[in-house]
């Protein structure tokens, strides 16, 4: 496939951090991004390549002055081939007033925004550690829009504390009224490190179930309303289909800068770690990392790829069956991890 490789910039600031996360991130000062996007740009250097998806993740990237986003995008675009028509987003955190940013954000030629919404739902937000309400959310949308955005991306968190399935409904009613372009939809995990594992035997988390069922009704609403499940946490309208992300589960090359930016280039996997120090981290591209990350997608993979016994999941109800392909159904996505090992 002669495809243009993905540009990722780790971005690790943040305004707090969330009792959830286990990504990098490190409190945000205007000193440190300053310093941070110094060492950013020689390393950029360093490489060379030719890329159509550009991809600002953190962290929180909108935390920084916007005016450093530009930088970094102007000095990809003067060292890299970045195509005209690529794919550029930027992670935003709807906590803060964003409508200046997305205006600059706009002339820098970013034209992707994903939004950290979680829940639509305020007391979810909240037990989420997130300080904006859905009013929030909804201004950062519109402020979007007016911008010039017309590919805008909300997260939903499932299983969280005091979530119900009632209540997840209030979460889909509100991205159907705001008639987003795409939706990542995540299962919550409780992380060694973060707050939330701390507190694990306290907090009001729905039952595996019931979280199942989440899952499940999430897969057909999202459907029902016009956003198509392409991946095992992704959901879009026809032609909105994250094309950055995309490349991960398809082994298209990517490059990624910032401490704890992982890559898949030339052929090789390696990462930066807290220190900038780079971390090799072996070949990739191998027949079991096609099963791996191609079963994540709806579209499946090539049969040829798999040497073990499949068909029992198939008369299972836990994948389809093609002449070409064979994909897992969205009730086989819940277990995939198991499905994935045994064909590995």
């Amino acid at each position: 496939m002669n495809e243009k490789a993905g540009l990722y910039f780790h971005i690790p600031f943040c305004k707090s951090k969330c009792p959830y996360c286990d990504f990098y991130s490190v409190k945000y000062s205007v000193p440190a991004a300053q310093q941070y996007c110094r060492a950013l740009l020689e390393v950029l250097r360093q490489y060379n390549g030719s890329f159509d998806t550009v991809y600002f993740g953190g962290g929180t990237p909108s935390v920084m002055e916007p005016a450093l986003l530009g930088e970094i995008l102007q000095a990809a675009r003067e060292h890299f081939d970045i195509a005209p028509d690529s794919e550029i987003t930027v992670e935003c955190n709807p906590s803060k007033d964003l409508r200046g940013a997305f205006l600059q954000y706009r002339g820098f030629g970013i034209n992707r925004i994903s939004l950290g919404m979680q829940s639509a739902v305020d007391r979810e937000r909240f037990a989420l550690g997130r300080s904006a309400g859905r009013a929030q959310v909804t201004k950062a949308i519109d402020d979007a829009r007016a911008a010039g955005f017309t590919n805008i991306s909300l997260d939903l968190m499932l299983g969280t504390p005091h979530q119900t399935l009632a209540s997840l409904d209030e979460s889909f009613d509100f991205i159907d009224k705001m008639q987003v372009q795409h939706v990542s939809a995540y299962l919550l995990k409780i992380e060694p490190g973060t707050k939330f594992f701390d507190l694990r035997d306290r907090l009001a988390l729905p039952d595996e179930d019931t979280v199942a069922e989440m899952y499940l009704k999430t897969v057909q609403t999202l459907e029902q309303i016009g956003l198509a499940q392409y991946e095992i946490s992704n959901f879009a309208r026809p032609g909105f289909e994250s094309r950055h992300n995309t490349k991960y589960w398809r082994l298209i090359p990517y490059l990624g800068i910032g401490k704890s930016a992982h890559s898949f280039w030339e052929g090789k996997r390696f990462y930066y770690d807290r220190d900038w120090q780079l971390i090799q981290d072996g070949d990739g591209g191998t027949d079991d990392e096609r099963i791996l990350l191609g079963l994540r997608l709806r579209e499946g993979i090539d049969k040829t790829l798999v040497h073990k016994p499949y068909r029992a999941y198939v008369a299972m109800g836990l994948m389809t069956e093609t002449v070409q392909k064979i994909a897992l159904t969205p009730q086989g996505m819940l277990v995939s991890n198991t499905i994935i090992n045994a064909l590995l």
